[in-house]
């Protein structure tokens, strides 16, 4: 497999690439994609025997299993760092191990329903404050420890709509390549 082909399977939609200038349309766009990302996804994962759910879906990757528990914790972690930069004046998150997350035994083996369930559940409680803010609150930020800059809840949103749309492509994807769909 060369590098191109590798990168096109960890980024089958491109990396997130925001606007300079994020639009009234960007925003509900993107809180549009997050408002139905759960319906969309477990539409998707609903029919996967377990066979299947434990598949890569690229060479060296995470399980269809692994990626749909790492949604319901990604996703939770935002909304914490949404709430905190709205609680907070520009505080520091805390960041995660992703990849040490995504090796512990409730994300290699667990029931995928458990995540879709959450999934369900922190999308609801995420779209429900994300359609209540004002131009000040898509202003506020956080500080992510890794780069020690500023991350506005404006781009936030835009790049957990993107992380939604990733995700969701690499499943799609392998489920393509599987004949699946």
């Amino acid at each position: 497999m060369t590098e191109q082909e590798l990168q096109k399977l960890k980024y089958p939609i491109g990396q997130f690439d925001c606007p300079t200038n994020i639009s009234k349309q960007h925003i509900e766009s993107w809180i549009s994609i997050l408002e139905h990302f759960p319906n969309r996804l477990e539409n998707l994962v609903k029919q996967l025997s377990e066979q299947q759910l434990d598949t890569q879906y690229r060479p060296e990757g995470w399980t269809i299993r692994q990626v749909v528990h790492h949604l319901s914790d990604s996703h939770h972690h935002s909304y914490t760092r949404f709430k905190w930069a709205l609680t907070e004046d520009k505080p520091v998150i805390k960041a995660y191990f992703e990849e040490r997350w995504a090796e512990l035994i409730d994300s290699k083996l667990a029931p995928i329903d458990m995540s879709l369930q959450h999934l369900r559940a922190i999308h609801f409680k995420l779209v429900y404050l994300l359609k209540t803010f004002s131009e000040t609150d898509l202003n506020t930020c956080f500080i992510h420890p890794e780069t020690n800059k500023e991350v506005l809840l404006s781009y936030n949103i835009g790049a957990y709509a993107w992380h939604s749309n990733h995700h969701y492509a690499h499943i799609e994807n392998v489920m393509k390549r599987k004949g699946w769909l």
